[in-house]
């Protein structure tokens, strides 16, 4: 099994900010605040997360299980 990415570069679709965020390992992150427009983004239909939707690393339960979507249903 590879390693898992602990971190990923979330870019806001609303200002185009880009932030590195460690991500949770056990957890998805459903709502994220962008540091620079406030946006509050949440995941696009079909998304797990934030950083599966947003984040140029998928989330760590879709790491583990190698499929996108519903990994924290």
């Amino acid at each position: 099994m590879s390693e898992l990415v602990a971190d990923s570069m979330l870019s806001c679709p609303h200002c185009g900010h880009v932030r590195q965020e460690r991500m949770p390992t056990d957890a998805c992150l459903w709502f994220y605040e962008c540091g620079q427009c406030r946006s509050l983004l949440t995941p696009k239909p079909g998304d797990c997360c934030v950083f599966c939707s947003y984040g140029t690393v998928p989330c760590p339960p879709v790491q583990q299980q190698g499929v996108q979507g519903g990994c924290c249903g």
